[in-house]
This record gives C-alpha cells, structure tokens and sequence, in this order.
C-alpha cells in the first residue's frame, strides 16, 4: 500500500485519483478486492472523505471500481488490464514517445537495482525474509491472469523491505510509467522461465547479502525487459 501515500493538498481531487489508479493499474488492489475502509483511507491519504468520495465516484464512473453499500460494501476494483497486444504496445509507445520510454525505461533500472543493493546490505528479520520468499514463491506459482501482479508485488516488495518509503514510492512510480507497457507484452514461455530464474537470482543475492551481485541481478533482469520492449516494437 505503499503507493496510498499522503497527496497534496493544492490537487487533491486530481492526485486522489492518481494514486487510487496506480493502486488499481498497478495490481496493488487485484480485480475483485476491495480498498481499504473510507476512514483508513482518507488518513492515510491525508484527505476529506468528501474529496474521498469523489474520487471513488470518478474512478466508478470510469468502469475501474464497483461501489457497493450496506454493510458488506465497499469500493471494489473491476479493473483488468486487456489481454497482451502488439499493437496496443506500439500505441501506448506511439503516445508516450520514444525518448520518454527510453527515459522511463532508464529510471526503472536506476531505482529498482538500487534498491536491491540497499536491501541487499540490511539485516533482515525472518518476517522479511520469508516475505521476499512468499512473493518470490507466489510469482512462480502465479497463473498468466494473475502474473503481472505477482510480478509487481515481488518487484516493489524489494523496495518496501529496505524500510525507505521514498525509495518504495519512487519505485512504484516508476513500475507505473511503463505498467501499459509491459501489460501489453505477450507472455511468452520461455521468456517466463527465464524471468523466474533471474528473480531467483535476485531473491538469492540479496539473501546473501551481496549487493553487488543483486544490481548485477536486478539489472539483468530489466535489460532483458527493455530489449523485449524493443522486440516487439520492430
């Protein structure tokens, strides 16, 4: 939940429906769940549960919550992303740019190894540890539908277990900026086996205690992204 951080209070309105849409998009909330109570999450947003409300409503009308009322009610997330395409990927490249994708794709390396590093040179608990393991076992034992989330919640884990919600934030942003991106990219099989070997490698190094050898695995990993990206692209 780290990506429910505290908005500003100049654009509320609009930053409120930011942050619950990368929660959404980001899979943070899957489709089916429902977000946190109203009181809960307008503190921890630091809003009004109006300003609250209104973007819960915007975010219903837009077809990515089901509000429902009574005593099991809530906001559930109806969001889901459209099955990988080609060219929905050249489209989404087509409207970001390609300088940007360069510098997104740029930003996500930067931040995610070395967040990795970092986590790779702390002392972790046995809770901590064994969490990295679960989103490492879960991603691996994930269906397609539910890879992408898998995959998020394992990535952003590294960030939010080094204790810096700057860094978990920023690392969230920077999944976001290329969340469609990958959400369009067919899921081919060996390329998941491969996926899966470079995530162990990661969960490994920083385990070890070797931030060297985490970058080193974080920045494989997302090389072999960014050169898929680039694939489909051609």
């Amino acid at each position: 939940m780290t990506v429910l951080r505290p908005v500003r209070a100049g654009n509320a309105f609009e930053e409120t429906v930011e942050r619950l849409l990368q929660a959404i998009k980001l899979g943070v909330v899957a489709k089916g769940g429902k977000l946190p109570p109203e009181r809960e999450l307008a503190a921890r947003l630091g809003i009004s549960r109006v300003t609250l409300r209104e973007a819960i409503r915007a975010l219903s009308e837009a077809g990515y919550l089901d509000v429902r009322r009574g005593r099991y009610g809530g906001a559930f997330v109806t969001y889901e992303p459209s099955e990988p395409d080609p060219g929905d990927l050249r489209q989404a490249v087509k409207e970001m740019g390609r300088a940007e994708l360069s510098d997104a794709l740029t930003f996500r390396l930067a931040v995610e190894s070395g967040a990795a590093q970092v986590l790779a040179t702390t002392e972790l608990t046995g809770e901590q540890r064994d969490l990295l393991l679960r989103r490492l076992s879960d991603l691996n034992g994930a269906g397609l539908e539910d890879y992408r989330r898998l995959d998020t919640a394992f990535h952003l884990s590294i960030a939010e277990l080094t204790g810096s919600t700057r860094l978990a934030t920023t690392c969230a942003d920077a999944r976001s900026r290329v969340s469609d991106l990958l959400n369009a990219i067919p899921m081919l099989h060996v390329n998941l086996e491969h996926s899966a070997l470079q995530h162990r490698a990661i969960a490994e190094a920083i385990l070890a205690g070797d931030p060297d050898a985490a970058r080193r695995a974080v920045a494989e990993h997302l090389e072999g992204t960014a050169a898929l990206l680039r694939a489909f692209l051609t």
